[in-house]
Formats: C-alpha cells, structure tokens, sequence
C-alpha cells in the first residue's frame, strides 16, 4: 500500500505564516525522505488556522525543496479561477518539474461567501455562472495543457490557446469531491477520482461514491480504468494516549467549523486540554475521532490496511493533524512529522 500526504498548512495561535510554511516544508522533505507517494497542499481561503490560499505557489516551494516525491492540489477550487490560468500554473510547474506534478480540482469554494465574492468578482475574470460551467471549464483545462492547445473562434478567424508553448508532459489530473456530482462527473470524463473522506464521509458515503465512481466509469485517453484513492485525518504516536491529545486541537477547530462558531489559530495541546466541550457536541467530536486515524504505529499501520481493503484501493492520503505543546519551536510540527515517521518506520 502507497502512503501519500495532504496539507493544509495548519496555523497554530504560536506561529507566523512564515513559520507554519518552515513547518510545511520540513514536513515535505520528511514525507520525501520516507518514500511517500504524492503530497498534496489545499486551497482554503479567509481562515486563521489555515495556511494553504495558494496551491499553485505552495506546489512550486515544495517540489523545489524535495526530490522525487510527486507534489500537487487537493486541490485547486476551480469556479475561483479561470481556467487559463489554472492551465499556464500548471503547465509551467509540470515543465520545471517534469513527471512530479498532480493537478488535483474541486467545484467547492474553499471559503465563506464574502470570500468567495472576492475571489470570484474582485480580482475580475470569472463568470457568475461558474460553478454550472464546471464541466466545461474542466475540458478547457485539460485541452489547454495538451501539446496541440485547443482553437478557438475569435473574429471569424481560429486562435489556439496554448497553456504553455512547448509541453513537453502533462501534469496528473485528479477531480476532487465530496458528493456523488463529482463521482459521476469523473467516471463520465474518465478522470482519477478522489472522494473527500477526511472531512466528508463516513463509511457508507465513502463506499458509495468510490463504488458509483467505478461502475459507472468510461475509459478516456487519460486513463484506461478507474483510478482512486483515500484520503484521512490522523495522529499517530509512540501511545494510543499521546497520539489522541495531539489529535485534540484539530478536533476543537473542525467542531467549531461545523457548529457555526468564530474560527481562531488552531490552539496547543495544552490550550486545548483546557477546553470545556459542551455535552450538546460531544457526540461530534467522538464521531470525528472515530473517523480519523488516531492511534499507535501498530494500531494505526492496521486501520489503514483495513480501509485500503474495505475500499479497495492500494494507496490512502494522510493529513497529519497533529498540534505541539506550548515552547515548541514554532517554525516546527514535530508531531505531525512523527505521524509520518511512525506510518512509514
């Protein structure tokens, strides 16, 4: 089984930006180090405890910063972004690194609506209509980094839009989702296909979108059969104990996600074990911590292998969610690179 890494560039209330990217990036060439398959950063927008507002930039700091490890977006939120752009981005980041680049897409915004607005109409370019348009979208992306560009009518006369202009390889396409729309968009485009399970799923939607995706796939010129991946939240530690205290201020930050509370940096573990949880969330919070992997090496190394069979896949996504006590230097995640050191070791 391939282990790969998704970032999101936490942000804890000790750290900089510019410290929570050191951090990122020692995590990388950890993850490069132990033989990791991909290392995917997010786009989110707006939030304090989030890093990752730019793939396309973060991507170009860790493939510079690593070897072999293949680097990408989980993923870029299309209907942010017109589609030429997110074509030339990754064009060039495929040309400086050739063979190593994942270009991973979602429909979703990423952000709350003001942000969205912003994204969407301050900087200009991008229609009101873009999130019904994302099919289309999709196939201008795809065209526009092949080889031969794709034509379009201007004037009476045909222009060929070229992301870059001389490809001389493509980087990997993957379509993001976490609802059926995306299981079906990419079985009928023939896209690998990656099913939100770190945030979206339990195990019966995970099942059900990866199963809807296969059967209902079409082989295309990308790929000639159904390619798909997990992706998980986990902790892991030398004690079952220490990895579920380090595992808590992730817990904390998602339920104020998704109980409307005002999002803050993501406290230490010492903040966080200080924390009253109401009783009214506390079935939250034990229902996330049952979907994550939060364990020992040992126990972990085996939930991981046991969900790799139950879905079917060779390969699953971890996001290291692990936070620091208060006096850890703050350029450093060392808890979320022993996550990585346990599951390879």
């Amino acid at each position: 089984m391939k282990l790969s890494v998704l970032d999101l560039v936490p942000v804890r209330k000790d750290q900089s930006s510019a410290d929570a990217l050191t951090a990122t990036l020692s995590l990388a060439k950890a993850a490069d180090e132990l033989g990791f398959e991909r290392y995917w950063l997010a786009e989110h927008h707006n939030m304090p405890a989030v890093g990752s507002t730019n793939p396309p930039v973060l991507i170009s700091l860790v493939a510079g910063a690593t070897e072999r490890i293949r680097v990408g977006s989980g993923g870029v939120m299309l209907p942010n972004h017109a589609p030429l752009v997110v074509a030339e981005q990754f064009a060039l980041l495929e040309a400086a690194f050739p063979g190593r680049i994942d270009l991973g897409i979602g429909r979703a915004p990423g952000t709350d609506p003001v942000t969205s607005w912003a994204l969407r109409h301050g900087a200009g370019g991008v229609t009101d209509d873009a999130v019904n348009r994302f099919p289309e979208y999709l196939d201008n992306i795809v065209a526009m980094m092949a080889p031969e560009g794709v034509g379009l009518m201007a004037g009476g006369r045909q222009h060929v839009l070229h992301a870059t202009p001389s490809a001389a390889s493509v980087a990997e396409l993957w379509l993001l989702g976490s609802s059926d729309y995306s299981a079906r968009l990419a079985a009928e485009k023939g896209l690998p296909y990656v099913f939100a399970h770190h945030f979206a799923g339990n195990g019966t939607d995970t099942k059900a979108m990866i199963d809807l995706y296969r059967s209902t796939f079409r082989p295309s010129e990308l790929v000639r059969e159904p390619k798909t991946f997990l992706t998980v939240n986990a902790s892991v530690a030398e004690t079952a104990e220490e990895a579920d205290r380090r595992a808590l201020p992730q817990l904390l930050t998602m339920l104020k996600l998704r109980t409307g509370q005002p999002l803050t940096a993501q406290p230490s573990i010492d903040e966080a074990e200080k924390t009253e949880i109401p009783d009214a969330h506390q079935g939250l919070i034990d229902t996330m911590r049952s979907r994550w992997i939060i364990g020992s090496a040992a126990d972990a190394k085996l939930r991981l292998a046991a969900m790799a069979d139950e879905y079917g896949v060779d390969e699953v996504m971890v996001n290291p969610v692990g936070s620091a006590y208060e006096g850890t230097d703050p350029r450093t995640a060392p808890a979320r690179e022993e996550t990585l050191r346990l599951l390879a070791s």
